[in-house]
């Protein structure tokens, strides 16, 4: 592997996400954890990657990693090995660090010992999230230190360096990326990695257990070691002033990946500026900042999202009574929604600046292109259990959902998804809509979900005896951000052979009276297990089991298996439309004369095709290596 074979000094290509997992190597990384979650899925998955491809090798990993059950879990182990005095990265999307917010804001009271970096990558333009929130203010919420990277060579810095930061002030440190950060890729300089602790030994403290007295006596040494922190951010080689021509009174604040879109547009505009280039945004260097205020008359604050910087500024000009003019969101040049490119950087400083902006607008096309929403892959077991649900339920039922690939149930023509808010939520939601509503009520979760956070509302479901059925689709793998394994895999990120654990075993355990085990791919059956469990008075529990059909195709095909291929008989074919109009496989089209088709590349061969067709036009057409 390129990412750990290289020598120090070498340049190799890196994700963003990639960078940030060789600058925890080179700090001498003890343990890693996780809770997948896009855009930060790589950073762990590289971890995994390495100890899979060492094992292989015959050599043992230098860290400990794991795909823990939830980003809460996954924050408290990491802080355990830190508070052992080993170094530790725990990564997540933003919405993770909700999930993982309860530990981290008690976290900051108490501090670390080994440096502890956590990687919150933040979604603009809501990519793959539910919400584009703005993560900094965890950072301002908790008192924590962040740091924020520009390019995938600096995002391996900041974390390089931002374990010796961390360990200085005893505090972890939250290292804020944005999907543009994660997903892009850049030339990475290599350094000698530092060996690593491998062992820790946790030392007894009283100051962290946090009873009250305890939080009342940390919080004046959390506002201290923020002092200590802006000192740092002060000499920080992260912050820096750059000159652009011959800049007069014009200056611009930039952070993250919005440095790099004012850099390319200052150099295209032509404009004579100073740019501050914040890479340690919390603590601010306060005295930087109001330097830079003081030589400038106008501010120009490019910033996604948020208008966090802005606001800082504008307390900064206020508290030093200087009449600076600043732009930024709150003049309408810059929006708070999505994310920032070239083009919408190169809009707003030429109005500012009042130059010719360059670029042309876009050219409408004459003809319209239809879109292409996700959709569930051809073969997917979820599509069979919606199907077999759909004909089991009556009219007028309810359907909460949740995160994961069976989310795309929501479109057309399946329908399956009337209510979604956060991992985990299906079921209970599902309770609130049986207590407060007559509907039948029939909630998804997948099962990297059900062990993340389903569990608690099962149990609210028994407890209060709702009239629910809660469908599991356990498909054996967390899908939707790149089959990580978990709890229900019979292995764990470093490939070891694991315990695995049934869901159905789970729910038992939790006194659900009646439970369905059944495989959506035999849709009668599925159907039936369906109409029992909504008959049921009170909770009821169906795990729907078939592998992801990636997964089972991608084992066939290292077996030397065959794969069928399914094709329609014309004559028999009467056009009824159930296999697009309601099964919806994307696998079939319309031909021009209005007939349908199967794509054979992109059929996966799970035949479910066949029970759907009420008139037997669809059979297997051959076999495929």
């Amino acid at each position: 592997m390129e990412i750990i074979e290289s020598k120090p000094k070498e340049t190799i290509l890196l994700l963003g996400n990639e960078a940030i997992t060789r600058g925890a190597l080179e700090a001498g990384i003890d343990v890693a954890t996780t809770y997948p979650g896009t855009p930060s899925s790589e950073i762990a998955d590289t971890f995994s990657a390495i100890a899979k491809y060492l094992k292989k090798k015959g050599e043992k990993p230098s860290f400990y990693f794991e795909y823990s059950t939830n980003e809460k879990v996954a924050l408290e182990v990491a802080a355990a090995a830190s508070f052992s005095g080993l170094r530790a990265l725990t990564c997540m999307k933003h919405v993770g660090l909700n999930v993982a917010s309860d530990a981290f804001m008690t976290y900051l009271y108490v501090g670390c010992r080994g440096g502890h970096i956590i990687v919150s990558a933040d979604d603009p333009y809501c990519h793959s999230s539910q919400n584009e929130q703005d993560n900094r203010y965890f950072a301002i919420f908790a008192s924590a230190p962040m740091l924020e990277p520009t390019t995938p060579e600096e995002a391996k810095e900041m974390t390089r360096l931002g374990f010796e930061i961390s360990e200085e002030l005893q505090s972890p440190i939250l290292l804020r990326t944005v999907t543009r950060l994660n997903h892009a890729r850049g030339a990475v300089v290599l350094k000698k990695p530092v060996k690593p602790r491998r062992k820790g030994h946790f030392e007894k403290s009283p100051m962290l257990v946090t009873t009250p007295a305890v939080a009342r006596a940390r919080h004046p040494e959390l506002l201290k070691m923020m002092e200590r922190a802006e000192k740092i951010s002060e000499k920080s080689p992260f912050n820096e002033i750059i000159n652009v021509g011959r800049p007069d009174d014009w200056g611009i604040v930039t952070s993250g990946v919005s440095f790099n879109y004012v850099r390319e547009v200052v150099d295209d505009l032509k404009l004579d500026v100073r740019i501050l280039k914040l890479g340690m945004t919390h603590p601010l260097p306060r005295k930087m900042c109001e330097k830079f205020v003081k030589s400038c008359k106008n501010i120009v604050i490019v910033e996604e999202l948020e208008p966090i910087l802005e606001n800082q500024f504008k307390e900064m000009i206020y508290d030093l009574g200087t009449d600076v003019k600043l732009y930024g969101k709150s003049t309408g040049h810059f929006s708070r929604l999505y994310e920032y490119n070239p083009d919408i950087v190169t809009g707003a400083l030429s109005k500012i600046f009042k130059v010719k902006n360059p670029i042309s607008k876009p050219v409408k096309p004459e003809i319209k292109i239809p879109g292409r929403p996700p959709s569930l892959c051809p073969g997917c077991p979820h599509r069979a259990t919606y199907y077999a649900v759909k004909k089991a339920s009556p009219k007028g039922t309810v359907y909460p959902t949740d995160i994961g690939c069976y989310t795309l149930g929501k479109e057309p023509p399946l329908e399956m998804a009337d209510l979604l808010l956060c991992m985990g939520s299906n079921a209970g939601t599902a309770c609130g809509l049986a207590a407060s509503t007559d509907h039948t009520v029939i909630s998804f979760m997948g099962d990297s979900t059900f062990f993340h956070s389903g569990i608690p509302p099962i149990i609210n479901a028994v407890h209060h005896s709702h009239d629910v059925v809660i469908t599991v689709l356990d498909n054996r793998t967390t899908a939707m951000t790149g089959h990580q394994p978990h709890p229900g895999t019979d292995f764990d990120g470093m490939g070891r052979p694991a315990r695995r654990i049934k869901v159905e075993d789970v729910v038992k355990g939790c006194g659900v009276e009646h439970i369905e085990i059944t495989d959506p791919n035999n849709i009668k059956e599925t159907t039936e297990a369906f109409k029992r469990a909504i008959a049921f008075k009170g909770p009821s529990v169906v795990v729907s089991k078939a592998p992801c059909i990636l997964l089972e195709n991608k084992a066939k095909r290292k077996a030397g298996e065959k794969i069928s291929v399914y094709t329609i008989d014309q004559e028999k074919c009467k056009k009824c439309k159930i296999c697009i109009g309601k099964f919806g496989c994307p696998a079939f089209y319309y031909a021009e004369d209005d007939s349908i088709h199967i794509d054979e590349q992109q059929c996966n061969g799970c035949g479910n095709c066949v029970l759907v067709c009420p008139f037997d036009a669809i059979s297997k057409k051959k076999e495929m290596k």
